[in-house]
C-alpha cells in the first residue's frame, strides 16, 4: 500500500496521489532532502500517520473526479500541514477549493514548477516545526476511520463539541469505542495539554469508589497510610472520562452533581473543599432514561451531564466501514509483526467480515485481525483465520419489533431529508404534523430537524439512513 523512498530522517513527506508519481519529480523531492511515502488513498494516509507523524503532506488532485479525495481528506485529523498540486479543472471543484482554503499551507497548479514546489514544502516544514514548539508534537490520537454517513457527520460536528468546555455524555454498545471518542474530544479541546484520566465505575470496588474518585486523607480509614489524590483531582486542567456512569452509586451521584455545579471536591476524611477544574466526559451502554424511571439514576444528574449527547453506532450499522477498518488494523499490526506472511484479505474473508453481526463491535474486529495474523499460513487471510465459520457469517435475524422500528426510523429520516419542510415531510409519510413531531421525539432526532411551519429543514443536521441518535456520531476503536 505504501511505497517508501529515501533514507531515515525527520523530513518525512506524505504524498497522496491516485497515480504513481513521475520519476523526475521523485528525484527532485529526494534531492531536496525529503523522505517520500506515496499512498493512493485515504486509508493509506491514516495508516502512515498512525506509524509516525509526517509534518508535511503533498496532495495531488490532477483530475476532477479526484475531488472526492479532498472531501475524505477533510475528515482526517492530525497536525500535518498540507501542500496541494491541482489541475485547473480539479481546483474548480468545491471540495478541492475547501480543502485548499482550510487545510493547506500552500498550493500549486499544473504545469508544475518543481523548484517552486520545493520552496513551498520547505516553508510548510518550517511552519510545522514552529507549531510544534520546543517540546515536540502533541500526542496524537488516531482519528475516526470510516466513510459512512454517521462518520461524515461526526467529523463535521466533533470539533464543535471539543471547543465547548461543557460536559459530554457518550452512549453506545460495549466495544464500540466510547473511550476513544472521549480521547479525540480531549485532544481537540483547549485542555489538550492537560491530563486525560479514564476510570470505569463498574471496575471500582463499591467500598472504595468514593476514595478512588475523590481521594482520601491519611488515616481516613483502615489502610489509609498516606494521602491519595483521586481521579478527579488528578485530571485537574484536563479531562476525566467516567465510563459506565450508570453503575455509579446514588450517594456518589449526588457528589458528582455537586462537582459539576461547583467544581469542588472533598477528599474522604477531610472537612475542606478543594477547587478542581476538570472537564467531565461520561459514557454508558445502558439506557439512563430507563434507569431514571427505575429509580437507579438521578434525573438532575442526567440533565447536567447530557449537555452534549453523542451516540456511537454499533459496527454492524456502519456499512462499508467494516472493510475499511479491517484493512486499517491489518496495516497497523503488520508494522509490529513484519515477519508474518499475511499481506491482505481473501475475497471470502472480506465477505465474511461484511456479513458478520459484530456483537463485540470495533474491539472484536481488532482482536480478530490480530488472531488472523497469528493463524494465517498464506499471503491472504481466510475466514477460518478470522475465526469466522459458515455458521458465523450471517447476522442473526431481528425480532419483528426491532425490524419494524428500524424501517419506521429509516422512512422518517428519508422523508425529513428529502422534503423541503416538515409540513411536506408529514404529507409524504401520510401523517399529521403533530404525529411527525412525536416520531421525531420518539427516535431522538436532532432538534435542528424540527422546523417552523414552511421553513426549510437544515438537512446537514441529519444524514439519510443514519442510525445514530443525538448528534450523528460514529466511532473507531
Amino acid at each position: 500500500m505504501v511505497e517508501a523512498l529515501g533514507f531515515n530522517g525527520d523530513r518525512k513527506l506524505l504524498c497522496l496521489s491516485a497515480k504513481p508519481l513521475d520519476d523526475s519529480l521523485l528525484y527532485v523531492l529526494r534531492a531536496g532532502g525529503w523522505i517520500v511515502s506515496v499512498v493512493p488513498d485515504i486509508a493509506g494516509v491514516r495508516a502512515e500517520n498512525e506509524g509516525g507523524l509526517s509534518r508535511v503532506g503533498l496532495a495531488f488532485f490532477t483530475a476532477p473526479e479526484q475531488a472526492s479525495l479532498a472531501s475524505e481528506l477533510l475528515g482526517v485529523g492530525g497536525q500535518t500541514l498540507w501542500v496541494t498540486v491541482a489541475s485547473r479543472d480539479a481546483s474548480e471543484r468545491a471540495a478541492v477549493r475547501r480543502f485548499i482554503a482550510t487545510r493547506c499551507q500552500d498550493y500549486h497548479t499544473l504545469p508544475l514548477d518543481p523548484q517552486h514546489l520545493l520552496l513551498g514544502l520547505g516553508h510548510a516544514y518550517g511552519m510545522a516545526r514552529l507549531l510544534e514548539g520546543e517540546e515536540g508534537p502533541v500526542e496524537r490520537v488516531q482519528p475516526i476511520i470510516g466513510t459512512s454517513p454517521a462518520i461524515t457527520a461526526l467529523n463535521h460536528h466533533l470539533s464543535k463539541v471539543a471547543s465547548v468546555d461543557v460536559p459530554v455524555i457518550i452512549t453506545g454498545e460495549t466495544g464500540a469505542g466510547k473511550e476513544h471518542l472521549a480521547q479525540i474530544i480531549h485532544q481537540r479541546s483547549s485542555r489538550r495539554e492537560g491530563p486525560f484520566i479514564a476510570v470505569n465505575c463498574a471496575e471500582l470496588p463499591p467500598t472504595l469508589i468514593h476514595a478512588e474518585l475523590f481521594g482520601f486523607e491519611k488515616g481516613a480509614f483502615s489502610g489509609a497510610n498516606k494521602r491519595k489524590v483521586g481521579y478527579f483531582e488528578a485530571a485537574r486542567n484536563g479531562t476525566i472520562f467516567v465510563d459506565e456512569i450508570g453503575d455509579l452509586p446514588r450517594d456518589l451521584q449526588i457528589t458528582l452533581l455537586r462537582f459539576l455545579q461547583e467544581k469542588m471536591i472533598r477528599r474522604v476524611g477531610s472537612v475542606a473543599d478543594i477547587k478542581v477544574d476538570t472537564r467531565v466526559i461520561a459514557a454508558t451502554h445502558v439506557n439512563l432514561v430507563t434507569a431514571i424511571k427505575a429509580g437507579e439514576f438521578r434525573e438532575d444528574l442526567y440533565h447536567r451531564l447530557n449537555v452534549l449527547p453523542l451516540h456511537v453506532p454499533a459496527l454492524r450499522d456502519r456499512g462499508g466501514d467494516v472493510e475499511l477498518l479491517a484493512k486499517f488494523f491489518l496495516a497497523q499490526f503488520l508494522r509490529t509483526a513484519p515477519n508474518t506472511v499475511a499481506r491482505g484479505f481473501s475475497r471470502a474473508a472480506l465477505s465474511a467480515l461484511r456479513r458478520y453481526h459484530w456483537p463485540g463491535n470495533v474491539r472484536e474486529l481488532k482482536y480478530r485481525i490480530q488472531r488472523a495474523l497469528v493463524m494465517c499460513d498464506g499471503r491472504l487471510i481466510t475466514p477460518a483465520d478470522l475465526g469466522l465459520g459458515e455458521s458465523d457469517d450471517l447476522a442473526p435475524s431481528q425480532s419483528l419489533d426491532v425490524a419494524r422500528a428500524r424501517a419506521e426510523r429509516e422512512a422518517l429520516c428519508r422523508a425529513v431529508h428529502q422534503a423541503p419542510s416538515l409540513t411536506e415531510a408529514a404529507k409524504v409519510l401520510g401523517v399529521s404534523r403533530a404525529t411527525l413531531y412525536r416520531l421525531l421525539e420518539k427516535y431522538d432526532l436532532p432538534a435542528r430537524c424540527r422546523d417552523r411551519a414552511g421553513q426549510p429543514i437544515d438537512r446537514s443536521a441529519y444524514p439519510p439512513d443514519s442510525s445514530a441518535g443525538g448528534l450523528p456520531v460514529a466511532h473507531l476503536s
